[in-house]
């Protein structure tokens, strides 16, 4: 399905060969960005990216991915099975999707089109990194939130299941 994706620059310098920007490929999470959802660390990333790439110049690539690509509904539905009990992971797989159904290729086009070689990049997702072919990721730079008690077993099952690079 077509999906309207958004990327939106700020101050990048000439010489990306020797500047590299700093950018963040977010998936779009409504109940984190929107409703301050405290299930998820989504609405603290896309926070503290465009906070960070206003101020050092970059790219936030926003790719309409909900709920890692399920949809809000499905999400909606996976929360439910999160509050009897199942974790992230479990809750996807009972619904019938996989664990995590996003792409992040059209990043990568994106950033191509601009001719944006080398990227420093906000992520804890070892997913995003491998995922760029042409791009070269000359740094990681790690997007880390204080866990509470309604997001600790998801980031617990995100660092230990789903590999994601957490303290």
């Amino acid at each position: 399905q077509d999906k309207d994706h958004l990327a939106i620059f700020t101050k990048i310098k000439q010489d990306l060969d020797q500047n590299p920007p700093l950018v963040r490929v977010h998936s779009e999470c409504l109940t984190g960005e929107v409703l301050h959802s405290l299930k998820c660390d989504c609405g603290f990333q896309l926070e503290e990216s465009l906070k960070r790439i206003s101020e050092f110049g970059g790219v936030l690539i926003y790719l309409r991915q909900e709920g890692r690509d399920i949809g809000l509904f499905h999400k909606i539905n996976a929360y439910k099975l999160q509050n009897q009990g199942m974790n992230t992971i479990e809750a996807n797989l009972a619904l019938g999707f996989e664990i995590d159904h996003r792409s992040y290729e059209l990043a990568e086009y994106i950033l191509d089109f601009y001719q944006i070689k080398a990227i420093q990049l906000l992520t804890n997702n070892p997913k995003k990194i491998k995922a760029f072919k042409k791009i070269k990721v000359i740094k990681r730079l790690p997007l880390q939130s204080k866990s509470n008690i309604h997001n600790e077993v998801y980031l617990k099952i995100k660092k230990e299941q789903i590999g994601h690079l957490l303290d």
